[in-house]
């Protein structure tokens, strides 16, 4: 979800407000999806590197996500909405930590839509801790290596419970992944936008789901005559 910051630039205001903004199309996106029947929607709200980013934007970025957990949680639930959280949230303080459980747990029961928000998610440190939990295993002698497929490591990927996704959309111009899903996303169509996120709605999303559909997905195997 790119595009917040020169979205407020472009507009002369701070970058907070284009933040809010983007909070604001992450309720249409939602939106739109239940709309559509899509069953599992992944926001890939703060990455890894966010941290990098100044202590006033961390500090912003952390108290809008706050916000949203606390305020936010009831209304999703009456729309039927499970939140599932993947990432580090070891690096959170303790109030982040503790909306995000309760987050979890009062939607726990729903199923019209599970909504995944990658919280300081890198997919590269998602690959190396189920790498190391797997080389636990086999030392503990609870793994056999010679078991192990595609399918066994993905249990140990914190997407373990998720199916990989069919589509990745990015917007504001930006044309890779950035750590998102690495190894999930290996057969994902890839759409990217020009649109910066603030001004991501119903129409954005319907495009690129004509432009999922218009697809042709092979995985690898010959194309059909």
């Amino acid at each position: 979800m790119d595009g917040n910051g020169r979205w407020a630039m472009a507009r002369g205001l701070p970058r907070a407000a284009g933040h809010n903004a983007g909070a604001e199309a992450v309720r249409r996106c939602v939106q739109a999806a239940i709309k559509r029947g899509v069953r599992y929607l992944t926001l890939y709200a703060f990455s890894s590197e966010n941290w990098r980013r100044t202590p006033d934007e961390v500090a912003d970025l952390t108290s809008l996500l706050r916000y949203y957990l606390r305020h936010k949680v009831a209304e999703l639930s009456r729309e039927g909405v499970r939140i599932r959280i993947i990432g580090d949230l070891s690096r959170f303080d303790v109030e982040v930590r503790a909306e995000a459980k309760r987050a979890e747990e009062a939607t726990a029961a729903n199923r019209r839509l599970t909504l995944v928000l990658a919280l300081s998610y890198g997919g590269r440190a998602d690959i190396m801790q189920a790498a190391k939990h797997v080389a636990l295993a086999v030392r503990d002698g609870t793994l056999d290596p010679d078991r192990l497929d595609e399918a066994l490591f993905g249990r140990f990927l914190l997407t373990a419970d998720l199916p990989d996704p069919d589509l990745i959309i990015r917007t504001s111009g930006e044309c890779r992944l950035s750590n998102f899903l690495l190894w999930q996303s290996a057969y994902a169509e890839l759409v990217f936008l020009d649109t910066l996120w603030p001004d991501f709605n119903e129409q954005h999303f319907d495009a690129a789901l004509d432009m999922f559909a218009r697809r042709e997905r092979r995985f690898g195997a010959r194309p059909t005559l």
